[in-house]
């Protein structure tokens, strides 16, 4: 069955319980702007629940890979067998970590990026000003560079999805109604020791999450439905004030300071707050 074919940061596999039920179960149009490792998106297909779908993120490198996964899984394949029996070579890491993927072919360039995604520290990504890579080596006792099975299932499940290196404005603008929304962005940090947001070379700061709460906004107004998923904070609860937001518990893997791994409340942004009125009618309705 496919799954996530990479590691990411804040992946959603262990919070699917919360989030699949609070999308539609018939879906016309599926957007992720932020694909990640693509969890939900893979979950989503395992059900059958949308008619199509499209992934996007500004990170090109990961939508390039989506691509070659869906396009060219079998040369993808080929190459990372190569690089498997490398997997514990610091040596072999750092190599590939300074290629210019500017002077790679396509499939080169993914098979790179699962071979670093697959032996980097904590399965990061994260990124310097110049977009360049630079998470130090992971020392595993045994990474798991190659799963065939796990790449073509993946491949059929993307063969028709459109991926689009875009803003996740520009990739919600059409959602509609029967469409559904999940922006799963860089994460507003709760401490100084937990802002890992460097996924692209352009950090996502407060004035990018105002402008996605006011994208989601504009989804629900449309008649589509969206969701968002965020860090429990002072910050997006004041952003979300009125909206309607749930707890969910998810737990904490990565943190500079390993005393503060561990379960933590994020926030599941579920649609626009309700008028009161119109809570009162629905639950007398209810009640009759």
């Amino acid at each position: 069955m496919p799954g996530p074919f990479i590691k990411w940061a804040g992946g959603k596999s262990q919070l699917l319980d919360a989030i699949l039920p609070r999308l539609p179960g018939r879906i016309r149009t599926y957007r992720e702007p932020f694909v990640g490792g693509g969890a939900v998106f893979f979950a989503l297909a395992r059900q059958r629940r949308f008619e199509r779908a499209v992934l996007s993120d500004q990170n090109a490198d990961l939508i390039g890979v989506y691509r070659v996964v869906r396009d060219d899984v079998e040369a993808l394949i080929e190459h990372l067998a190569a690089l498997a029996p490398r997997a514990k070579d610091p040596d072999t890491f750092y190599a590939l970590r300074a290629q210019k993927t500017r002077d790679l072919a396509a499939v080169e360039q993914a098979a790179r990026f699962i071979f670093l995604n697959k032996t980097c520290f904590n399965g990061l990504y994260r990124v310097n000003r110049k977009g360049q890579f630079n998470v130090p080596f992971g020392r595993y006792r045994n990474p798991k560079v190659l799963d065939t099975e796990l790449l073509r299932s993946c491949s059929r499940a993307l063969a028709s999805v459109e991926l689009e290196v875009q803003d996740f404005e520009e990739s919600a603008k059409n959602a509609g109604p029967g469409d559904a929304v999940y922006f799963d962005p860089p994460y507003v940090p709760v401490s100084p020791t937990a802002s890992f947001t460097a996924y692209h070379r352009d950090p996502f700061g407060p004035d990018a999450h105002d402008r996605l709460a006011r994208v989601a906004e504009a989804c629900w107004r449309r008649g589509a439905h969206a969701l968002v998923s965020n860090s429990d904070c002072p910050f997006t609860r004041k952003l979300y004030a009125r909206s309607r937001v749930e707890t969910v518990q998810a737990g904490r893997a990565i943190n500079r300071d390993p005393t503060r791994r561990g379960p933590v409340t994020e926030l599941l942004v579920v649609g626009p707050e309700r008028p009161a009125a119109l809570e009162r009618v629905s639950s007398a309705g209810s009640a009759a």
